[in-house]
């Protein structure tokens, strides 16, 4: 079988190449996976994605399916098991900042009408299609990840820096970043909304 050609930061672990293959840079609109990603995102600050993403399906049984409509009720007796559980990160600020943020989360799908409506207004409804030769050469932050992280936290959103954000970009689809050699280069770019 012939060898695919991937973005370099993926390749030698299966999981990586999975989640690279079929999820990475795939434009995202529905609220829910939006505010799955920004879950997982905002626990990646200061860690590799691989970290979360081993434990993804442990974060999602833990935070009942990324429901933020659960999270944001959750109690303070939730908060502790949550912060007991050996399978997720167990970061104080972290989880507690998931309660906030899915709180504002529904604050501004109440202004908007959907997150995904708000958070896609920033590229004007479209993904950003770069040209990135090499990962090590693509940016951690932009102007536009500088904006984004900025309007959140006005909005009361936690853990939300630019680099944050522009990786959730990148996740979500809002950016293609996929190196311009790597196979899903060209299929991502070709997705229709």
């Amino acid at each position: 079988m012939e060898k695919l050609n991937r973005c370099g930061w993926c390749e030698g672990d299966e999981l990586y190449e999975a989640y690279h293959d079929n999820e990475w840079g795939v434009p995202v609109y529905d609220d829910d996976t939006i505010f799955e990603f920004l879950i997982l995102e905002t626990f990646q600050a200061g860690l590799s994605w691989i970290t979360v993403l081993r434990k993804r399906e442990n974060f999602r049984e833990a935070f009942d399916n990324f429901d933020y409509k659960k999270i944001a009720n959750y109690s303070e007796e939730k908060i502790q098991e949550l912060l007991q559980n050996p399978g997720i990160i167990r970061n104080k600020l972290k989880v507690r900042a998931t309660v906030t943020n899915a709180k504002a989360f529904m604050e501004v799908q109440k202004e908007f009408s959907s997150f995904s409506k708000y958070i896609w207004d920033f590229v004007d409804g479209d993904p950003i299609q770069n040209e990135v030769e090499d990962y090590k050469n693509a940016p951690a932050t932009t102007a536009i990840s500088d904006k984004l992280s900025k309007d959140l936290k006005k909005k009361g959103f936690k853990f939300v820096g630019s680099t944050v954000l522009y990786a959730h970009m990148q996740a979500t689809g809002m950016v293609n970043d996929h190196e311009i050699s790597c196979f899903r280069h060209s299929e991502v770019k070709d997705l229709e909304k």
